[in-house]
């Protein structure tokens, strides 16, 4: 996906086993971030960041949602253990991973693979992208801090 590209409708099952939809955040902007394992070190410093500054990114008017392919159990047990207040989406068959554009070849240790590429899509009231943040704009520890900075 591409800025001026609009959010797909459907988002998938969130850790509880909500249907997630786009259309469930109308008149609301929304941070959708991929993120490759829940519990890693990277993932949990980028969530911690997105719920400590959930208040202020609301007061933006942004709702987040989380993706990654962990199981919904794996998504459940990872919000409990750092209280996360927003949906987190067990995309366990990577479609809507593949339709964002946030599935791909990676390479670690010199090694190639296939996963998620860690990317934060911002979008306005109606689901169009805004805004993108790769992998390599990603620091993880200050990603909400980033967010906000890129709003002034």
């Amino acid at each position: 996906m591409n800025i001026g590209d609009k959010l797909p409708e459907v988002l998938g099952k969130d850790q509880q086993g909500n249907d997630i939809k786009l259309s469930d955040f109308a008149g609301r902007k929304i941070i959708l971030y991929t993120y490759p394992k829940a519990n890693t070190p990277g993932c949990t410093a980028e969530a911690c960041s997105l719920q400590e500054h959930k208040a202020e990114l609301e007061a933006e008017g942004y709702a987040i949602i989380g993706v990654s392919k962990d199981r919904q159990e794996l998504q459940q047990k990872f919000a409990e253990k750092y209280d996360l207040q927003f949906p987190l989406i067990a995309d366990t068959d990577t479609t809507l991973l593949q339709e964002l554009g946030a599935w791909g070849e990676k390479t670690n240790y010199g090694k190639t693979t296939m996963g998620i590429l860690r990317t934060t899509f911002l979008a306005d009231e109606n689901g169009i992208i805004t805004q993108i943040f790769t992998s390599k704009q990603i620091k993880t520890k200050i990603h909400a801090e980033q967010i906000l900075e890129s709003l002034k």
